[in-house]
This record gives C-alpha cells, structure tokens and sequence, in this order.
C-alpha cells in the first residue's frame, strides 16, 4: 500500500508541473507540435534528464529493479506511428491526457475514453499479434548502459544530448516564434 500511495504522489506532484507548464492545454500542445512554442518540448527533455539522473542515483544506491523491456522494431515502430496519430488528433500525450481530464477539459475526457479503448482492443489481440509483429524483429534490450558498458557514460550521452536539444529548441523555436 506504501508503494501505491508514493506513485499516487509522485503522479499528483508531475500532474501539477505538467499543468504548470501548459501541457495540458491542446493548443499549447498543437503549437509546440508546429514549433511554435518550445517550452513544452524543452519540459519534455528536462524531465528525461532528470528521471534519467533519478534512476542512476537508485541504481547507485541499489534501490529498486529496473528491467528494460526488449525492444522489437516493427511493434515499436507501428506503436510510434499509432501514438503520434493519436497525440495529433487530440492534442495530448497519454499522462497529459489525465492531467488535462482532471484539469476539466471536456476534449481531454473523450481523448482518454479513446485511449481507453484503444488499450482494450490491443488487449483483446496483443497474444495474436506477439508472433506477428513483435517476435521477427525482436532486438533484445537496448540500453545505452549496455551499449557503453557503462552506465556513467551512458548517463553523460544522454544528459549531453537532451541539454544540447533542450538549447537547439530553444534557438529555432525563437526563429519560428518572429514568424508569427
């Protein structure tokens, strides 16, 4: 029960900040989408580094289990493409999705009965489809820990990589920003 209170918590405390920083406003969303507005996407990369840097600090610690799912490239792709429609179509990501219902958008609610949906039919056909789409291009688990041997490095890559396009949207967005 402890551990289903501090997930609550910790989904309460990132609805807030997502609200905070206009995520949960469609439109904000579509123009951010547009590279209009770059503080979402910006947002979007701080918290992988900081969930990234969270998890290195409990893995440190040795707290906790962290188990990669293995990553297939056809299921993961047509999963990319079917997340993308569906984030276009409605203006929110699954966790804005709750956020924004909560907030009292009425389109966030058909969004998320979507969402609902959507998983109910995955559900119903994810035993037919694991030898269709996920097994053939099955690639076991891709890690950058795994790929530099080396979760320190694999770690600094990633913070590298997100603080650089954190800076990059910055600067093109601004561009697009004049334009309008």
């Amino acid at each position: 029960m402890e551990k289903v209170l501090l997930g609550l918590m910790a989904g309460i405390a990132f609805g807030f900040v997502i609200q905070r920083v206009g995520a949960t406003n469609a439109d904000k969303m579509a123009k951010a989408h547009l590279m209009i507005e770059p503080q979402i996407p910006q947002f979007m990369l701080l918290a992988v580094i900081f969930a990234a840097i969270g998890v290195f600090g409990l893995k440190l610690a040795g707290i906790g289990r962290f188990l990669p799912l293995p990553t297939s490239i056809v299921a993961t792709g047509l999963a990319a493409i079917l997340f993308g429609v569906g984030w276009g179509m409605t203006g929110y990501c699954p966790g804005t999705c709750w956020a924004a219902a909560g907030e009292g958008r009425g389109d966030a609610i058909f969004a998320l009965l979507g969402g609902f949906v959507g998983a109910a039919v995955f559900a119903a056909f994810h035993e037919a489809l694991i030898p269709v789409l996920y097994l053939p291009t099955n690639i076991g688990q891709l890690t950058l820990d795994g790929l530099f041997n080396s979760a320190a490095a694999g770690l600094f890559l990633l913070v590298l990589v997100f603080a650089g396009g954190v800076v990059m949207i910055g600067r093109l967005w601004q561009k697009n920003e004049s334009t309008y």
